[in-house]
Parts: C-alpha cells; structure tokens; sequence
C-alpha cells in the first residue's frame, strides 16, 4: 500500500478490524519512510457472471429491485427489503467467491424470500425456476408446507368461490 503523504510503494499495518457492516476491513497503517499513519478500508469486490458470460459489480440495489417486484401488492415494507437485501449480499460475500453466477443469486434470494412472504416467494421462484404449469405451482406449496414455511391447512376466504 503506498503512503498517500510522501508515496513510499510500503506500509506496516498497525491494527487490522472488521467494519460495523461485516463487508470491509478496517486498517491502521504507518510508512517506513516518513511514519505517518494512515487508515486504508479494503472490501472484497463482488462480481456478478451473467449468462452470457457479462461482469457486473454486484448491485444490492438491483436485487431488491427484483424482490420488490414479486412483492408488488404484498405487505412487505422497504426496510424488509433492505434487510433482504443484505442478507443475500452477506451469504453471497460469506461464500468467499468473488465472481458469482446469477443462479447463485436467485438461489441465495429464495431462501429469505421464502421466509418473509411466500406469496412473493412464489412470485419469484415461478420466474426465477421457469414454472411451466400449474402443478410446478402446486409441487412448491407442498414444498413449503412440508418445511413449516405456510401452514398445511391456511384457510382461504370464508365463502367458497361462487357463493355470494
């Protein structure tokens, strides 16, 4: 790391913290040539591999964009998305992988997804894991039951359809 006083190309590092986002690395350094102290915050960069072999920087903001859109209509307020957000970019960064395949992100959003509406959480896997009928529908709300995310027997409304 060059010293950005008198530019000397090394640094002896002091003291090394993670940051209160969990995501960086908090550094306190000192140069050999002029012993100057200085603070450095490296932060491991999150590439997204698209399908067609595109790199991107990994936006948490297009994934909450994505998510909202399956919740379109659902009682999902935007710090739930936020918080679903980081989730996904915190199990993304946890992997250790700095490219990342955007399967793996749609993996990585199913899960807290699941948890926080399964509506949307429907929604989403319908696109996401290309549902072709109604049974693909029907096969991941047994899923969900058989997990404990809905309950087996969630009531409809009071009146059958057809009935005034």
């Amino acid at each position: 790391m060059h010293c950005p006083y008198c530019h000397y190309s090394d640094s002896k590092v002091l003291d090394s913290r993670v940051a209160e986002d969990g995501a960086s690395i908090r550094r306190r350094r000192q140069c050999p040539q002029c012993e100057r102290r200085f603070t450095t915050i490296e932060q491991m960069q999150l590439v997204v591999v698209k399908k067609s072999g595109v790199v991107e920087p990994f936006s948490r903001d297009k994934v909450i964009a994505g998510v909202r859109k399956a919740c379109k209509g659902r009682p999902v307020s935007e710090a739930q998305l936020a918080r679903l957000g980081q989730t996904v970019e915190d199990s993304l960064r946890a992997s250790g992988v700095a490219e990342v395949p955007t399967e793996s992100v749609g993996i990585a959003i199913l899960k807290p997804l699941s948890q926080l509406d399964p509506v949307a959480y429907l929604r989403f896997a319908s696109v996401y894991q290309h549902f072709q009928s109604v049974d693909d529908f029907v096969d991941e709300i047994a899923r969900l039951r058989s997990d404990g995310i809905i309950p087996e027997h969630e009531s409809a409304s009071s009146t059958t359809p057809g009935t005034p």
